[in-house]
């Protein structure tokens, strides 16, 4: 083996249940000491300390302020983007870079604190944490929504996931009522998955009729128990070494996991922009990718964690690479983000962390995946225990092209997808459609009419004619 061939010899997981909890720096610093004693290496050793955004705070200097907890002075550093492909973009380097031999070991990091966040506001309680960036630095999104987007309040992934899955399911042919069952039967597996997850958010076996049906809806057709749970405490570490270095260190070969390939791809940013709303071209170039780099297929991994903030998520991921969504494997090794916690940026270290040590007991193969923003970035990443295959790197395999997006119109179109936004006292309160127009262009519109709304969720509303009208910036469609 090449002595300088990375591997992962250190992992750590920890969910905070009693709050006000530990703020994120503690939490970083709690986890890396955890993962760092998992590979045996001492904390100042670090070369690289790399850390995914958190969305529960911004600190001034985050590398800076961990590698000061640790006692370490690393030479290379990152703090990503917001974005849930981020961990495997920020391992995927990693890698690469111990792989060139640039580092001997690297820690990846990630912690978030809004359930916490959500205690302090509820007590009416300002957040008393270290260390704020003053002035506060814009959000750290890779690209801001296009200005229609934000013209129809477009912007909440309970939105445009939603859109997605309808225009899925009419292109499936799967009536309102199909879907729903349909996604219980799909996601009530994740819970018992989650239930026996000590790290998992919510632990509570769940029957497909309790995911769909008796709890509130949130951005229609979703209901509260089938999204993503993004106010949670919980972070997780992984530490990266060279082959060689794990020798020194006397890391069993058992206890080592080798990134066999992965591979990213790119959907275009603008949902709205995508030729099929309800599939993916990226996806399946991605999943291509991993598995020529890795020198395996779908059929040779041993477990798999497809990334699940959405249900539209994990079918699209299902009918881009073949997968039965009953496959007797499983489709997550956590949970899922909306069991085991959706921590925003950072699920795909839980995931890969749980991959990690479930690979170490039983050898094999198995499958993480990553998505970032609206369905529009991803990972996938195929990791063993055996050495083997070719890193890759973070140049897209596929970037997909789009159709073009109109600001304002006032005339005729056609329901491509829509959801209808609930509030939380589980009142509908605007449809948002994405319609398309003569001539192959599309647009944005709302629906405000409450006999729309629910004339909306108790049909197929994709191929329906509406008629638009503008006031120059908002779109208003009536049928």
């Amino acid at each position: 083996m090449d002595p300088r061939t990375p591997c992962l010899i250190g992992v750590a997981q920890r969910t905070v249940r009693e709050q006000p909890g530990p703020e994120p720096l503690d939490l970083w610093e709690s986890v890396a000491r955890e993962a760092a004693d998992d590979a045996r290496l001492p904390v100042g050793r670090l070369d690289s300390i790399q850390i995914v955004h958190t969305d529960s705070w911004q600190y001034d200097s985050p590398t800076g302020r961990l590698a000061e907890r640790l006692g370490a002075t690393p030479r290379h550093h990152a703090y990503s983007k917001v974005s849930g492909t981020a961990p495997q973009l920020l391992i995927g380097a990693a890698a690469a870079g111990i792989a060139a031999g640039e580092l001997d070991c690297a820690l990846v990091t990630g912690a978030e604190a809004l359930a916490t966040r959500r205690a302090y506001r509820r007590a009416g309680e300002h957040v008393p944490w270290s260390h704020a960036a003053d002035p506060k630095p814009p959000y750290a999104w890779e690209r801001p929504p296009h200005p229609a987007e934000l013209a129809h309040e477009l912007f909440l992934p309970v939105h445009t996931y939603a859109i997605m899955e309808t225009a899925r399911r009419a292109a499936a042919g799967m009536t309102v009522e199909e879907e729903m069952l349909d996604r219980g039967r799909m996601m009530a597996p994740m819970t018992e998955v989650a239930a026996a997850n000590p790290y998992a958010w919510r632990r509570v076996v769940r029957t497909p009729e309790e995911l769909v049906k008796g709890n509130r809806f949130v951005g229609w057709p979703y209901t509260r128990n089938t999204v993503a749970v993004m106010e949670v405490d919980q972070a997780a570490a992984v530490v990266l070494a060279s082959a060689s270095l794990a020798d020194r260190l006397g890391v069993p070969e058992e206890r080592r996991v080798y990134l066999r390939g992965w591979a990213y791809a790119e959907d275009t940013w603008e949902v709205a922009a995508r030729p099929a709303l309800g599939s993916s071209q990226a996806i399946g170039a991605a999943a291509r990718a991993a598995f020529r780099r890795a020198g395996l297929g779908l059929a040779d991994m041993d477990a798999l964690d497809l990334y699940s903030c959405f249900a539209v998520a994990l079918r699209q991921a299902c009918d881009a690479t073949g997968l039965d969504p009953y496959d007797r494997r499983g489709l997550t090794v956590t949970g899922g983000l909306p069991y085991a916690g959706g921590p925003a940026s950072d699920y795909v270290l839980h995931s890969t962390a749980t991959m990690a040590g479930l690979l170490r007991a039983q050898s094999g193969h198995g499958l993480v995946t990553g998505v970032g923003m609206h369905l529009t970035k991803h990972t996938y990443a195929v990791w063993s225990g055996e050495p083997g295959g070719h890193l890759g790197d973070a140049t897209p395999v596929f970037t997909a092209s789009g159709v073009p997006l109109a600001d304002s119109y006032a005339g005729p179109a056609t329901v491509a997808g829509y959801t209808v936004a609930h509030g939380r006292d589980g009142a509908a309160e605007k449809g948002v459609l994405v319609v398309d127009l003569p001539g192959g262009a599309r647009a944005h519109a709302h629906v405000l009419e409450a006999e729309l709304l629910a004339d909306a969720m108790s049909r197929e509303l994709v191929g329906q004619r509406v008629d638009l009208v503008t006031d120059g910036r908002l779109n208003r469609a009536t049928w």
